[in-house]
């Protein structure tokens, strides 16, 4: 909880400094009055303050406080609004506690703001707040164990949630999609006794006649790699598959919570990748929404499959001018980027340029792979029109493209969260270990920036 502060008892006082040679995030304690100082170094951004507030606020829990003072002065000077959300949203993402099917006892944390004079606060927290529960909300679904987020369980979670923001749902059944003809949807989603659901979700807070951006996020719910399996570790992680689904969810949520006046139509695939008498296997061909055949070359490469048709529902359904996907789709992005960045391929410079901008402002980091042409003939068949694993490495890079094909002349971002969205061990402050919600507040500010112009 983060309220105003006004002259309430604290246990700790908390101040971010800027500036001197301490390296960024030196925390010390100084007495007698509890008072915790951050320095943040003298190039601070709304970033490190995010993680300052988060660094703060796990020091001072670990000490039994349950409450603290953040005064926001020094960083409003510097960062004004932006640095009081990014503190604000670090400090509330450090109290995050994953759900858990054992007693505990979760002790209340109030966090208070003081330093505000000069600005609207409540606006800035009010919006800020709405996008810090929406990343907690993608959390929660990714960290939900397989066996209580199925397909249809997703799919119920989600419409509960949006549904009491204003949200328009639809959720299409197996019947439906199959009438739609997508058949790479159901290559993959038919190997599981779950049956599979599209869901959709529509934010109309735009204009009537503006078609709307679409969020396209990959869900699925568990992953066993079907035919060419994963190993036991692979496996361990493997209900964190859909936390692409999750993050344009929370996107979605936190737009029409904030009543921001954009268009945003979410379209979410959700499958379970399984192994049975149904499940495709390397040298099928499938044919896809769009028309195109598509030749398994590896029953694991699955999530590109279900976004293809899910790209396509969006383009010829729902009219989007504009598409966006996110997916945790290579373990090769992971190998190239690591645990702290991702991984973008797109089709056009401007929407991909604002994607950037909006993820500077949202505190996560991507890069742009090339896209020369030489990689789109690593996904050609001798037998179709597209096979689904590349023919000569460059894993990321050609997943994206796969996807991107599906997508034609339509304005396209491909954003592969692998790497990102699950931490074992945090690598930023205002993490905790497992899912981090990655992706919900850049897809939030990329939307939000699109509806200020």
């Amino acid at each position: 909880m983060v309220k105003i502060w006004n002259q309430e008892r604290t246990d700790w006082r908390f101040v971010m400094e800027r500036g001197g040679d301490c390296a960024p995030l030196t925390l010390r304690a100084v007495g007698p009055d509890h008072a915790l100082v951050v320095n943040l170094g003298k190039d601070a951004t709304a970033e490190t303050a995010r993680r300052g507030a988060a660094k703060a606020v796990k020091a001072v829990r670990e000490l039994g406080a349950q409450s603290l003072l953040l005064d926001v002065t020094g960083i409003k000077q510097a960062l004004g609004a932006q640095g009081l959300a990014a503190a604000a949203q670090g400090a509330e993402l450090a109290c995050y506690r994953p759900e858990c099917w054992k007693e505990r006892e979760d002790k209340p944390f109030t966090l208070y703001i003081a330093g505000t004079e000069g600005m609207d606060a409540e606006a800035v927290l009010r919006e800020t707040e709405a996008v810090t529960r929406a990343v907690c909300f993608a959390r929660d679904l990714t960290n939900r164990p397989v066996n209580l987020l199925t397909p249809a369980l997703l799919a119920q979670a989600m419409a509960e949630a949006v549904e009491q923001v204003g949200v328009e749902v639809e959720i299409l059944r197996k019947k439906q999609t199959r009438a739609l003809g997508m058949g790479a949807f159901h290559a993959v989603g038919d190997s599981a006794a779950h049956p599979p659901r599209l869901i959709v979700l529509r934010w109309r807070g735009g204009r009537e006649e503006t078609p709307p951006i679409a969020l396209v996020g990959k869900g699925v719910c568990f992953d066993t790699g079907g035919y060419n399996i994963k190993t036991g570790p692979g496996l361990k992680v493997m209900r964190s598959d859909m936390a692409g689904a999750a993050a344009v969810c929370g996107a979605v949520m936190a737009l029409a919570q904030n009543r921001v006046p954009v268009n945003v139509t979410a379209v979410i695939p959700a499958v379970e990748n399984r192994i049975s008498p149904e499940s495709m296997v390397p040298g099928d061909i499938v044919t896809s929404m769009s028309g195109k055949t598509i030749q398994i070359n590896n029953t694991d490469a699955e999530g590109r499959l279900i976004l293809a048709d899910a790209v396509t529902y969006a383009i010829q359904r729902e009219n989007a001018a504009q598409v966006v996907d996110i997916a945790t789709l290579t373990g090769a992005c992971v190998a190239a980027l690591g645990h702290l960045t991702a991984g973008l391929v797109s089709n056009d410079d401007a929407l991909c340029n604002a994607l950037l901008d909006a993820a500077a402002r949202a505190g996560e980091q991507y890069w742009r792979f090339p896209t020369f042409p030489e990689y789109k003939k690593m996904i050609e068949s001798p037998v179709a029109d597209l096979c689904n694993q590349s023919s000569d490495g460059c894993g990321a890079i050609t997943a994206g493209l796969f996807v991107g094909a599906f997508a034609g002349n339509t304005p396209w971002v491909h954003m592969d969260i692998a790497g990102t969205s699950w931490v074992d061990r945090p690598r930023r402050e205002y993490q905790t270990a497992g899912a981090t919600g990655a992706g919900v507040t850049t897809l939030y500010q990329l939307c939000a920036g699109m509806a200020e112009r």
